[in-house]
């Protein structure tokens, strides 16, 4: 229900945050303490630092405030990524123009490929992490800028246009590549900005910043974007545009990027007593290599193909419905507003999990959430059903958002179960030796496992959707050409089955026969011995 509120876990991912279009598109929640995965088997030694005695977070206040503002810079196209869809919702594209723009989401879970090579080649005199920092947001900045010029045009602003949705997917593809590059550089430079002791307030800033951001360019943009709320609630006199538009916010932003790169660039050097020499680096190969050799043990190999296809009993209820309920008159301002009380259950969540999830059989808070979070897309699915039944001249009354509240709640619950099981498996299974790669292979497969089921769930709708061409007789509903000429004949097209209603149960069917046949399986991964997990170099 939620186009991403982008997250990061330590494959560094997008996180769900309101109910907007896809729940789980990117599809897990935010980070649990972990950073800089890039820094491992690239490196294995840990950068040092003379020493110089126990420093308190105030003796570093400074450095813990920019790593803050630059992950809140990392948050905001990915907000904007996030808000597309609603977008693109309410000017009624297809579920299959929905499907395509979703792979913009797909970089965050892909960044494994590149980052060795973030890791390895670099500008000494300039700095290791600067050097691709730097030239990233100068490059986010502009490409911000020159999109602000022409965001409207692609989004088919403008009497008889249709939004060119293959435009906006290359556009905000690139534009979530160059996001996932500066997380990779800055989570890096988070390792060796602070000291040992307070290295731990890193994933603080991580998790509080990127939220943030994601929420300044999503909620705070969805609702000042919108006329009818700022109309209701932050005017004295109705306009017909809303404070803000996407343009102007684009352009703000590009040329905040462009600042702060410029202050960073100038103002900021890098701790080069921490920064490792050649030899201490691996070479990109030979990471590739290591990444090959893990996923070929069977232990590793097995785990990947059962949670690749763990997710797909959820596609449906995590992708699709947001968009649905957008399609069925809610406003999307309203849903994206949803993801604010949720910020506290997010954050006490995995405190409370992790309780569960702690000992040396974590998988099974993963098998028991499960069945749960199943049974929640049938509950999604009669809340769309129920959905324009309740609708008004006023629009929706404030019991039936506390039901959606309250849905996406208990959804929060199995999905971060989910999650910090398979969070703390990974951890546990994970060779010391080359931890931080092998746990980065393990949680990038995770966060696969629900891109693709959600991008596939899109895909479908439409062509699992039924249409009947009501009022001129011989006309059809089947093609887009067909639909026309129904209009055009004095018809409507009319839903008599709705793809969404198809892929829910068929969904469920698929989720309980996994959780049958492979859960089993599955938990019995704990039981491998250590050793199976192990890689030999």
């Amino acid at each position: 229900m939620s186009p991403t509120l982008s997250y990061k876990e330590s494959s560094r991912q997008r996180r769900p945050g309101g109910l907007q279009p896809s729940l789980d598109m990117r599809s897990e929640p935010p980070p649990l303490p972990t950073l800089g995965n890039e820094d491992t088997e690239p490196l294995l030694q840990e950068p040092t630092r003379p020493f110089s005695g126990p420093r308190g977070y105030r003796d570093e206040l400074g450095n813990i405030l920019l790593l803050l503002f630059l992950y809140v810079l990392q948050g905001i196209p990915l907000g904007l990524a996030g808000s597309i869809p609603l977008i693109l919702q309410s000017k009624n594209v297809s579920y299959r123009d929905q499907a395509f723009f979703s792979f913009v989401f797909w970089p965050f879970s892909l960044k494994l490929l590149w980052a060795p090579m973030v890791d390895a080649v670099y500008f000494r005199r300039f700095g290791r992490r600067k050097s691709w920092l730097v030239p990233t947001q100068y490059v986010l900045g502009l490409f911000m800028m020159y999109l602000s010029t022409q965001v409207d045009f692609m989004l088919g602003e403008g009497e008889g246009k249709n939004p060119d949705v293959v435009a906006l997917t290359v556009t905000f593809f690139l534009f979530e590549f160059l996001a996932a590059t500066q997380d990779i550089a800055v989570d890096g430079w988070a390792l060796t900005m602070l000291s040992r002791e307070n290295v731990g307030y890193a994933s603080t800033c991580n998790s509080v910043g990127q939220t943030a951001g994601y929420f300044l360019g999503n909620v705070l943009f969805l609702a000042l974007e919108s006329a009818a709320f700022c109309n209701k609630y932050l005017r004295v006199h109705p306009q017909p545009r809303g404070i803000v538009t996407l343009p102007d916010f684009l352009f703000f932003w590009g040329a905040i990027f462009l600042i702060t790169t410029t202050l960073v660039a100038l103002l900021k050097k890098e701790n080069k007593e921490a920064m490792p020499s050649r030899e201490e680096t691996k070479g990109i190969t030979d990471t590739y290599k290591l990444l090959f050799r893990i996923i070929r043990m069977p232990a590793v190999l097995t785990f990947c193909i059962l949670i690749l296809t763990a997710k797909i009993g959820f596609s449906a209820a995590d992708a699709v419905t947001g968009l649905k309920l957008v399609e069925e008159g809610v406003p999307k301002e309203h849903l994206a507003l949803l993801a604010v009380p949720m910020v506290p259950l997010q954050i006490i969540l995995p405190l409370i999990i992790s309780k569960y999830t702690a000992g040396p059989k974590p998988l099974n808070t993963f098998y028991k959430a499960m069945p749960f979070r199943i049974l929640l897309g049938l509950e999604f699915a009669l809340l769309v059903w129920w959905t324009p039944k309740v609708k008004h001249e006023g629009g929706f009354p404030i019991y039936y958002y506390i039901i959606v509240l309250l849905s996406y709640a208990l959804h929060q619950i199995t999905l971060y179960s989910m999650y910090v099981a398979v969070m703390a498996f990974n951890a546990k299974v994970s060779d010391p030796l080359i931890g931080g790669t092998y746990m980065t292979l393990l949680n990038t497969v995770s966060n696969l496992g629900g891109n693709w089921p959600a991008t596939v769930a899109l895909w479908l709708v439409d062509p699992l959707t039924t249409k009947e061409c009501i009022g001129a007789p011989g006309q059809t509903c089947r093609t887009t050409v067909a639909t026309e000429l129904c209009i055009k004949h004095g018809g409507s097209c009319v839903t008599t089955l709705d793809g969404y209603y198809v892929e829910s149960i068929t969904c469920v069917v698929l989720g309980f026969a996994w959780w049958f046949l492979l859960g089993p399986k599955f938990k019995k991964l704990q039981d491998e011995r250590p050793a199976s997990w192990k890689c030999r170099r």
